[in-house]
């Protein structure tokens, strides 16, 4: 397959992926872009792994950019200027708090927690997951549990015991 049936087959779910990261779909165009570049310049050896392999590529790349100061300070600006019309107040309020409170509890996680969550909410497939992550397919479905039930605690102990969050 030639890189641009691979962009069009995978871009969009590469995108999906690095917003969530991100919390900023334009960025995460670029960072996508940016993965697919660096397919261009050395792919993997394998590929029917070229998915997982972009996935990773991508994620770390835009963990890069989240450790850069620069980039902190204008995702903070676009949260704040990011304003609906249609919304109201109140509800852009709850929204960014709670979107704020999911990229904190994602970001206080391991690594391979946050990997396995992100990709298996945007439909990866088992297979695909434990080759990003580095386990046998059928430890999958357990590293997800257990880092779903992190998820939630952590919900839970920012929240209060008492909220009937997840």
């Amino acid at each position: 397959m030639n890189i641009r049936d691979l962009f069009h087959r995978f871009y969009p779910a590469v995108c999906r992926q690095l917003t969530c990261i991100l919390g900023d779909s334009g960025l995460a165009e670029d960072v996508a872009q940016e993965a697919f570049i660096r397919l261009c310049q050395s792919p993997p050896s394998n590929p029917d792994r070229v998915r997982g392999w972009l996935f990773r590529v991508a994620t770390n790349l835009a963990y890069n950019h989240l450790r850069s100061e620069k980039s902190r300070s204008r995702r903070e600006f676009s949260v704040q200027s990011g304003c609906s019309a249609e919304a109201s107040s109140e509800e852009i309020v709850i929204r960014r708090e709670e979107a704020e409170m999911v990229h904190r509890v994602l970001k206080s996680l391991g690594e391979r927690d946050r990997t396995c969550l992100i990709m298996k909410f945007s439909g990866f497939s088992y297979e695909e997951i434990a080759q990003a992550i580095g386990v046998r397919k059928a430890s999958v479905g357990t590293v997800i549990a257990r880092a779903q039930a992190r998820f939630r605690d952590k919900i839970l102990e920012m929240k209060g015991s008492d909220s009937n969050v997840l």
